[in-house]
């Protein structure tokens, strides 16, 4: 006999104080893994937003729980900023400040790596979707700079997207994002149809 779903649970809309405590948690979280990396601490992530520690775990049980909703938002993000920049700026200038808002995104998810190991075994669905989302996002980006002829029109996004991953392997140390920027400006000079141009 099959057995029987298990019935999905709903839970009750946050007040919103509890939402505004939750999407600040989220935010310093985001920033503490950024600056500190794996070693930043639930504690110091709860005085920073102004909350004790009990609101935190009742919000995020473990660590885990928090690292999940900080990689969604900063891939939701990430989509919104490359929308933001084709709306806003010459279409080279979109693709490379979305590059640079990318190293932004990879410090945070250096900091998060040994949680989001634990939460590919559990949940990867979240890093398919997440990728899908990634993809799209930039795919729609860089054919807009293409259209414009403002990038080399045989550029494939999968390619630049394998390129900037690179910089989740600068090893550790005070220079990991100049040199993350450094490789930014490396993948855009050759994205660009006229190389010279700054």
């Amino acid at each position: 006999m099959p057995e029987e779903p298990t019935p999905t649970v709903k839970h009750p809309p946050l007040r919103a104080d509890a939402r505004r405590n939750r999407e600040k948690l989220v935010e310093i979280a985001a920033l503490a893994f950024s600056e500190q990396g794996a070693s930043a601490s639930l504690e110091d992530i709860a005085r920073r937003a102004g909350v004790g520690i009990g609101t935190l775990y009742r919000h995020f049980p473990t660590r885990e729980h928090l690292v999940e909703s900080v990689y969604r938002r900063e891939l939701e993000l990430l989509a919104a900023a490359a929308r933001a920049f084709m709306a806003e700026e010459e279409p080279e200038m979109a693709v490379e400040k979305w590059m640079y808002r990318f190293v932004d995104y990879m410090a945070t998810k250096r900091g998060m790596a040994n949680s989001l190991k634990l939460l590919f075994t559990s949940n990867s669905a979240l890093f398919s979707e997440g990728s899908t989302l990634l993809h799209t996002a930039f795919e729609d980006l860089l054919a807009h700079a293409r259209e414009a002829h403002a990038v080399k029109g045989d550029i494939d996004a999968a390619d630049v997207l394998n390129a900037l991953f690179g910089v989740y392997s600068i090893p550790e140390g005070p220079d990991w994002r100049l040199r993350a920027q450094r490789i930014v400006r490396l993948v855009m000079d050759g994205l660009r149809t006229n190389p010279g141009a700054t």
